[in-house]
């Protein structure tokens, strides 16, 4: 088991999400919005500032994974990591790292640039002058 605590007002965060969920055959993943209302109850060792700058993850056996670290657990725990993998490797990684550390800081702008959404509210993304629509699962 997984839990990854992530943004779910983000478009992008909350499509990635959506997809992990869609390959997620065997439910090994726990997906905890930082915004939910009761979060800091639940998970009183999570700092939602923290986990709102860089995703985070926990194992089942406690351990906290940050940022791409975290997003290579989540796809390797669904059996889709090999293209994210090579982000790991160490010539790569810390340009990938640093390259993650922007995209987090700028997720909202980077969600407008690329699926035209604002924000999402309860898993529905607003594209600016649309209705509400709930996102899309990934086809297998």
């Amino acid at each position: 088991m997984l839990t990854i605590f992530y943004d779910a007002q983000c478009p992008l965060c909350q499509r990635e999400m959506d997809q992990l969920s869609g390959y997620d055959q065997s439910k090994q993943l726990c997906l905890e919005d930082i915004n939910a209302a009761d979060f800091g109850a639940r998970y009183p060792h999570i700092d939602p500032q923290k986990a709102n700058r860089i995703l985070h993850a926990q194992t089942q056996t406690g351990e906290l994974l940050l940022g791409l670290d975290a997003t290579w657990a989540a796809w390797k725990t669904v059996g889709h990591h090999r293209w994210i993998g090579i982000l790991r490797w160490p010539i790569i990684r810390w340009f990938a790292d640093h390259a993650y550390l922007w995209f987090a800081r700028n997720r909202m702008k980077v969600s407008r640039w690329v699926l035209g959404a604002q924000a999402c509210e309860d898993g529905f993304c607003t594209p600016p002058n649309r209705q509400r629509r709930k996102p899309q699962k990934s086809k297998q």
